[in-house]
């Protein structure tokens, strides 16, 4: 069973940081591609930052500079580093998980709520 569970989420004030977690099990994380991704209210679920399986790393252009994101093979786990948080990066962030060599395969976690707010 695919398991993406993530942590981290909570309320921080404007140019503060949060760092979010996603661990992953039942899959072979290295042959994985991870992204996060959030959604606001009312809005459509957006794409944050991807990390390839190569650990090359894409990222939207609203967070670049202020967000990193990294992987962990030996822990199965993937990492967002939040700086510099204002109060339109709020929303629900997800861990997605794409296999590289079946791009059918792909899961979500349930998601961890990030509001920047004073």
């Amino acid at each position: 069973q695919v398991q993406l569970v993530e942590s981290g989420g909570g309320l921080v004030q404007p140019g503060g940081s949060l760092r979010l977690s996603c661990a992953a099990s039942g899959i072979i994380f290295s042959l994985y591609s991870m992204a996060w991704y959030r959604q606001a209210p009312g809005s459509q679920r957006e794409l944050v930052a991807i990390v390839g399986s190569d650990y090359s790393t894409r990222f939207q252009d609203s967070v670049k500079g202020r967000f990193t994101i990294s992987r962990d093979n030996n822990k199965h786990t993937m990492y967002l580093q939040m700086n510099s948080l204002q109060p339109e990066d709020t929303a629900v962030y997800f861990c997605y998980a794409q296999s590289d060599l079946q791009l059918e395969k792909e899961y979500w976690g349930q998601g961890t709520q990030v509001t920047v707010s004073l």
